[in-house]
Parts: C-alpha cells; sequence; structure tokens
C-alpha cells in the first residue's frame, strides 16, 4: 500500500470505566475490570481512504489515537499547554518538535531546528518553549505563539532529561557523561526567566535518567543509572547530598514521589519498580512491571503509579496504603510506546508510540476515570 507524507488522524472515542494495567507477571481477574464500551469513532476528512482497519479492540482502549505517518523512529517526552490547548511531542530522531490541538487532535505546527530532542517543558506565564537536544548538547528556548528559536544555551552532550521548579523558574538538566566521553554527569540549572545557565552540579555517573523535585523541600531525586543509584541533590546548596541504591532492581530509568507517604517510586527497565523510603532511602519493596520503562507519574489525588514501558504496555498500580500496592490490570499500547504524560485536569494519560509494522507512528489517548 502507497504511504504518503499526508499528515492524517484517527480519533477514536470510547467509555473506559478505567484504564489500567500491571506487568506480564501479575494477573487481575476478569471480574475487577469493569468493562470498556465503544461509544463513537469518528474519521476526518483528511484520513486517507486506503487508512488500515483498526479492531473494535484497539477502538475501545483508546479514547483518540492521532497518527503521525512522517515520524520513523523513537519518541521522548511529551508535555501540554493546557491554556491554548496545545499537545507537545519529541519526535527523536525526527529533528523537530511537533505541535497538536490536545482536544481534536489536529496538527498546529511543526518546531525544526532540533537535533535529537528529549525533553520538552513549557512556561505558560512567558509563553516559552525549553527543548534539551542531545546531539548539539543544548537547551533551545523557544516562542511558544510564533515558534521562532529565541536562544540557545550551550550544556554538554547528552542534554536530555529535565525538572521544573516554579517556585524558582529553575530548569534542571541532565547531560554529559559517556556520550560526551566523560566518566560523570552534570545536573545543569538555566533560569528559565533570564535565559542564562546559573550553575552546574556534577554526579558521579557516566549515565543519567529523569528525576523528580519534591514540593515540599529542597530535594531532587536523579536517577545515576550507571551506579543504579538515586542521587539526592540538595538545590539550595546545588550539592550532592546523598547516594541511594536502588536495591532489588536495574537500570533505573524513572523516578516519582509521594511526598505525603514518604514514599519515592524508582522504576527500572528490568522489569521492576523500588519502592523506596523517601526519608532514609531505604528499598522496601519491590512491584514487578513490563520492561523498557521510560516514564512514571504518581498521582496524589487518585492514588495511582502509572508507568509507561517500551515492552509495549502502560503499568498502573493503585497505592492501598504506604506500604500496600494493587495491580491493577493492564492494557497495551506498542512497542517502545515508553513514554506517557498524565494531565488529571482533563482525565486523560498520552502515550506517544513510534511506527510498528503498518501502523505509522502516533499519540494514544486514554480516558482516565
Amino acid at each position: 500500500m502507497m504511504r504518503t507524507m499526508t499528515r492524517r488522524y484517527r480519533f477514536c472515542f470510547a467509555a473506559l470505566v478505567f484504564v489500567a494495567c500491571v506487568g506480564p507477571r501479575t494477573s487481575v481477574s476478569a471480574q475487577e475490570l469493569p468493562p470498556l464500551k465503544l461509544v463513537q469513532t469518528i474519521e476526518l476528512t483528511d484520513i486517507r481512504s486506503g487508512e488500515p482497519d483498526v479492531s473494535a479492540e484497539q477502538l475501545a482502549k483508546n479514547l483518540k489515537t492521532t497518527r503521525m505517518p512522517g515520524v520513523q523512529n523513537h519518541f521522548d517526552h511529551l508535555t501540554a499547554d493546557l491554556k491554548n490547548s496545545r499537545l507537545f511531542v519529541v519526535p527523536e530522531d525526527h529533528k523537530t518538535i511537533e505541535v497538536y490541538d490536545i482536544n481534536s487532535g489536529k496538527f498546529i505546527h511543526s518546531i525544526p531546528g532540533i537535533g535529537v530532542g528529549h525533553s520538552v517543558v513549557y512556561r505558560e506565564d512567558i509563553d516559552r518553549i525549553f527543548v534539551t537536544d542531545g546531539s548539539k548538547g543544548s537547551l533551545h528556548i523557544v516562542n511558544g505563539t510564533t515558534y521562532q528559536s529565541l536562544k540557545s544555551i550551550k550544556l554538554l552532550t547528552d542534554a536530555d532529561a529535565t525538572g521544573y521548579d516554579p517556585a524558582s523558574h529553575y530548569l534542571y538538566i541532565a547531560n554529559g557523561g559517556l556520550d560526551a566521553g566523560l566518566n560523570y554527569g552534570l545536573l545543569s540549572v538555566v533560569d528559565t526567566t533570564t535565559g542564562t545557565r546559573v550553575g552546574d552540579i556534577k554526579i558521579d555517573s557516566n549515565r543519567l535518567e529523569s528525576m523528580v523535585l519534591e514540593k515540599s523541600g529542597p530535594r531532587l531525586f536523579l536517577n545515576a543509572t550507571e551506579k543504579n543509584a538515586i542521587a539526592v541533590i540538595d538545590r539550595d546548596k546545588q550539592a550532592v547530598v546523598a547516594t541511594w541504591p536502588a536495591a532489588g532492581c536495574h537500570v533505573n530509568a524513572s523516578v516519582a514521589i509521594d511526598e505525603a507517604r514518604h514514599r519515592l517510586f524508582v522504576a527500572c527497565r528490568d522489569g521492576n519498580l523500588a519502592v523506596l523510603d523517601s526519608d532514609s532511602g531505604k528499598t522496601l519493596q519491590t512491584l514487578p512491571i513490563s520492561t523498557g520503562v521510560d516514564d512514571m507519574v504518581y498521582d496524589p489525588a487518585s492514588q495511582r503509579i502509572y508507568v509507561a514501558c517500551g515492552e509495549g504496555f502502560v503499568n498502573v498500580y493503585h497505592q492501598v496504603d504506604a506500604d500496600h500496592y494493587q495491580s491493577l490490570g493492564k492494557i497495551a499500547t506498542g512497542p517502545l510506546g515508553k513514554t506517557g504524560l498524565l494531565i488529571p485536569a482533563m482525565k486523560k494519560y498520552f502515550v506517544a508510540v513510534p511506527p510498528h509494522g503498518q501502523t505509522p507512528a502516533e499519540v494514544l489517548v486514554f480516558a482516565v476515570q
């Protein structure tokens, strides 16, 4: 079947009583899973008539699917601008940031000039988009209205994961390490108001992954993946104050925090999720997840942990209390669908899936209830 570069979209609306999933080692009885009911399928006029059929099962599990036929490889992280109803998607090797209407899925704009994009952050109050570029070793600052490049801040090669502090407006960026020819990494600090780099924190690991910032204090928890550990950074001191082993799991890639119950969640690509005491760093237990994790988020309102894994599943656990976790079921996304975005205000969860087989790249949108 001939493929063109024409942008096309398929939107599949479904009522999901809940969307949840667990790793392959955990099963949930059918009685515990409410039914999924497909209520509407809408094909927009710009869909090609030769688009492959989508099964009823696929439609039922997705609220909406946005197809992106021009993207050939992996995705990295997503973020949203709710005020202007925009979704920013980062296809790693496409040299762009893709912008879509978050409600309709309609394509809005493609931001060029990116080498290998990784993390994207949108600051609403100044209408600025911040994008890390691994190949160029930089942070791009883009006007959120005109999409024009304003500035690039020089970092080290493999500028990747970020953590944003809304109080100080500082952006923390993992960069350097093995791809930069170094046996250490840097956590660089950028003031997003002035657009200046204001500090660097040396991390004893040649591979750094995602991070999470606590709101109630100055700590930042960073995956020091080469050491299979969590580096605990004091943001006020701009210094590493502790290093905790990620016991029970290997190749730690994502981290989330429950500040109220003093729990730190560390997801590893070997298919394990470690639960740590966020005060002492002690590993309390491990939970099974799918392999190839890249994104995880803890939602305090629902007490759920959402884990997007490259094996092709989103894994969800319900936190019964600080020490008890219930797996809720599983739902397939697609091979290497490893990056997700939870938007509690919309009760939606977005997953970016690269092309596989005859299926082009797409963003799946799930209703969470």
